[in-house]
């Protein structure tokens, strides 16, 4: 038998997974050895590969080697796990209800800040400081509006005082870049070196700025500016994660946070698909633990339960505790015209007479949820236009539809024949709160629906924001400063995160809504935000085009609520899932009607 180390184990190359290495001898043991990781492999005869929160979750597998006092751990990997299981004893502590004395008062707050910090705090921010600063590593769920940028730099101000940490790296979308550096002048007297990661990672900054699309390019880099100084680890908007190391980001996040002394995660929306969103969550903050906490806490279905289990290990400030006048979100329910709902059932095989003929085109065409959410606005909108995004222009009044005609024919010029029930209340809609002198944030997950929106509503002046928008921050200041521009039209994926239009909207409609909650949320918050007067009256409303996916996707939707709720203890995200009905504006309008009002504001008939 050989005198040397049986299992080396330490970082592989990446130092993002753990490296188990053996001799000849203990081949086929290594082999039984990595079966117990879930998401172990060999690497090569004699080496394998688990990722730290894999091999965390099991470490216990390590008794069953034959030759445990011949086991060998490279120093750094040594020190990282002894971390991580004292962080695990920690959580568990927490967990238990036991005293911790540790645990940091919300009054002692100001004195353990930096001698330079200049920032006013409130109440609910210094209790959410103290609950971060006494489990080290935290999340805090708290509603957008509440502060948690500038609660997380109060965490780092502390951290840095007592010498546990010197640097930070945040990881956000872009569209979080300028609270990140408008919040450090307004908190520290002498200024922070904040800095978005360029070519190079820069050694000399205090906080380093990167969004969740370069993490994985940047790993080596940002893995070496993190082990090079004792840091803080920030996800903003954290959910961007959620699918954790099945993901891009997540897997990349989940590499860098064992590298970090302390790791903050920050979301309003933790859990928009349940329970998996929120293990991966809180694996990032305590590997080889939050998976399995979670799972515990939520596996007998009692979600009143798993809150008051998992409520240690986070912070959240409600919209309640904000003091923030009500939201009222209504429904309504907009049925489609006959041509509408014929080619529609066709999409999704219900099929006329008429469509018979074309089933194969009507077949591949629906496909899709995406395409069908498409649909339900105006099936003109799958029809590709000499442009990607050419909007769709409407005759007012619409031609009649001939008996004889295909139906294939008809899709193709649905414009001719309809405007679409959902753009005509829409129009309703911000045709009344123009006149009302309220300006009207419209909802839409689709660019080519943008642009027919842009059309349609020009004599309002619409600013539109999506991804391939040249200018977003000219459109944005357009929205908020120019008082002939009553419209601004985006779509949850590119508007919903980082900006703040509560000081001018306070009317919000949603043409269509896809399966992401934590986008709706999200979206929700642009207009529902702290610094709202009392007396303000924030209204949103919802399109629903009835017998179509979109009652498919508002009953995920409520559930996906109402699950985030109960496992966050907040009853208001519960009760958006299940929003007032009312009757469309548009209900009792005719073509002769729209096309009055449409001449009326001096956009005429196409």
């Amino acid at each position: 038998m050989a005198d040397g180390p049986s299992l080396t184990i330490g970082f592989d190359i990446t130092r993002t997974q753990a490296a188990l290495r053996t001799v000849p001898e203990y081949r086929g043991a290594l082999g039984q050895l990595i079966a117990s990781f879930p998401s172990g492999r060999m690497t090569d005869r004699l080496s394998a590969a688990v990722p730290i929160d894999s091999f965390l979750a099991s470490i216990s597998a390590l008794g069953a080697w034959a030759r445990p006092d011949s086991v060998v751990w490279e120093e750094d990997f040594r020190l990282l796990v002894t971390e991580m299981l004292d962080t695990a004893d920690t959580a568990e502590r927490l967990l238990s209800g036991s005293p911790d004395e540790d645990t940091v008062e919300p009054e002692s707050v100001p004195a353990l800040l930096s001698d330079d910090w200049i920032g006013p705090l409130t109440p609910f921010q210094l209790r959410d400081i103290a609950r971060l600063l006494s489990v080290r590593h935290g999340a805090n769920f708290s509603v957008p509006g509440a502060g948690k940028t500038r609660v997380s730099l109060a965490v780092f101000s502390a951290l840095r005082q007592r010498g546990a940490v010197t640097r930070m790296l945040v990881v956000s979308p872009k569209s979080a870049y300028e609270a990140w550096q408008w919040e450090p002048e307004q908190c520290f007297a002498t200024g922070l070196d904040v800095q978005v990661l360029g070519k190079t990672v820069p050694a000399s900054a205090d906080i380093l700025l990167v969004n969740y699309e370069r993490l994985d390019r940047a790993l080596a880099g940002l893995s070496q500016w993190l082990e090079a100084a004792p840091a803080m680890l920030v996800l903003d908007e954290a959910h961007r994660m959620k699918l954790g190391g099945a993901g891009v980001y997540g897997a990349a996040c989940m590499a860098l946070g064992p590298l970090s002394r302390v790791r903050m995660i920050l979301s309003g929306t933790p859990a928009p698909n349940g329970a998996k969103d929120l293990e991966n969550l809180l694996s990032f903050v305590w590997p080889g633990h939050g998976r399995r906490v979670v799972t515990q806490a939520v596996d007998g279905g009692d979600l009143a339960h798993a809150s008051r289990v998992l409520r240690p290990l986070y912070t959240r400030t409600t919209k309640e505790e904000l003091g923030l006048p009500p939201m009222e979100t209504r429904v309504r329910r907009i049925p489609m015209p006959p041509l509408h709902r014929e080619i529609y059932d066709a999409l999704v095989g219900k099929l006329s007479a008429r469509a018979a003929a074309d089933r194969t085109d009507f077949e591949s065409l629906g496909k899709t949820a995406l395409r069908l959410l498409m649909a339900a606005t105006s099936p003109a909108l799958l029809v590709a236009g000499s442009t990607r995004y050419e909007p769709l222009y409407f005759r007012v009044p619409p031609l009649e539809v001939a008996e004889g005609d295909p139906l294939s024919m008809l899709l193709r010029r649905l414009p001719d024949y309809e405007l679409p029930p959902k753009y005509q209340e829409t129009l309703s809609i911000v045709s009344a709160n123009a006149e009302a002198g309220r300006k009207t944030l419209i909802w839409t997950s689709f660019v080519r629906s943008i642009t027919s929106l842009q059309a349609l509503l020009a004599p309002f002046q619409p600013a539109a924001v999506h991804g391939g928008t040249p200018d977003r921050e000219a459109e944005l200041r357009r929205f908020r400063k120019d008082p002939d521009c009553s419209v601004l039209i985006s779509n949850p994926a590119t508007l919903g995160e980082g900006i703040s239009l509560h000081q001018v909207c306070h009317d919000a409609v949603y043409v269509d809504r896809d399966f992401q909650a934590g986008q709706f949320l999200q979206s929700l918050d642009r207009i529902h935000r702290l610094g709202l007067a009392l007396d303000t009256e924030t209204r949103v409303t919802v399109l629903t085009a009835e017998g179509t996916v979109d009652e498919v996707v508002a009953v995920r939707l409520a559930q996906k609520l109402d699950f985030m709720g109960r496992i966050l203890d907040d009853p208001e995200v519960q009760q958006l899932g299940d929003p007032e009905e009312e009757v469309p504006l548009a209900a009792g309008m005719d073509a002769a009607d729209v096309r009055a009002l449409l001449e009326h504001l001096g956009a005429g008939a196409v």
